[in-house]
Formats: structure tokens, sequence, C-alpha cells
């Protein structure tokens, strides 16, 4: 995943210190550093988060699209119980079931579970693998966008 760049590129432009993205997550700034250099993955409640603040996708932020102001109306807040109906739709659609793909992901089939019951907003990087392998909007998965 590429997001790093992308989030430390947003934030130098705006001319923020990595501190003030930090306090917005509520992380320590040697965490959100980690963050923008890749050595560890922000979760997508956080990533969430920094894209509202700056006003783009998380589409944008993946590198899934270059347009930082999306055409489409993105919904500040993740739904999960769309995410959940959403991923289980995709998951019917390519023929694939549960175990396949908690398989695919390196997961079990219980998380493929709870995140189609919208228990649990779905990992940033299971996220970014299915949408990359799949061709699928990640701020449609999420329940952001129609």
């Amino acid at each position: 995943m590429i997001y790093g760049e992308k989030l430390k590129n947003l934030r130098e432009e705006a001319n923020i210190k990595q501190l003030e993205l930090a306090n917005l997550i509520n992380v320590s700034r040697s965490l959100y550093g980690r963050y923008e250099t890749g050595n560890e993955i922000i979760p997508i409640k956080h990533l969430n988060t920094v894209c509202n603040y700056f006003k783009v996708s998380i589409d944008y932020i993946f590198d899934f699209n270059d347009d930082m102001e999306s055409k489409k109306k993105i919904k500040p807040e993740i739904d999960k119980t769309l995410m959940g109906k959403r991923l289980k739709e995709f998951r019917n659609k390519n023929k694939l079931t549960q175990k396949d793909l908690a398989s695919i992901l390196g997961t079990s089939q219980s998380t493929i579970a709870e995140y189609e019951r919208g228990t649990n907003i779905i990992a940033t990087a299971f996220l970014y693998s299915i949408c990359s392998k799949y061709h699928i909007s990640a701020d449609y998965l999420l329940g952001k966008t129609d």
C-alpha cells in the first residue's frame, strides 16, 4: 500500500505538522509518522478521519484514482451495516464463500462473518487487497458512496 506517501504529501502541501494529525486521530506523533512511512498500517477509522479532514476519498489515498476532489458524493462516515451488505454482495457476485475470501485474505471465516454482520469495520490491509484485486471502490464498499 502506498497511502503513506499520499498522506505525507497532503500534509506537507497543507503545511501541517504530523502532531496536528496525530492529535486529530488521538494517536502519538511517532505512530502517525509510522503510518506515513508505511511501517504501520493505519486503521480504517483513522484513515477515514484524515481523508475527511483533507476532503479526499479513500480511493484517492489508496491510489485507485487520481481525482483529489471526487465527483461522487462521499459521506463522511463509514456505514458498517451497508459495508457488511456490500461485502457479502461482492463475495456472492464473485462466487466466493466466506471461507474462500478468508483464505485469500489470510484470515478466518469468522472475521469475514463479523465484517458482513457489520460488527467490525474491515481491516485496512483486507480492504486494500479486495479493492485492488477485484477493482472495486473502497469508498463504495465502506458505504461512503453509492
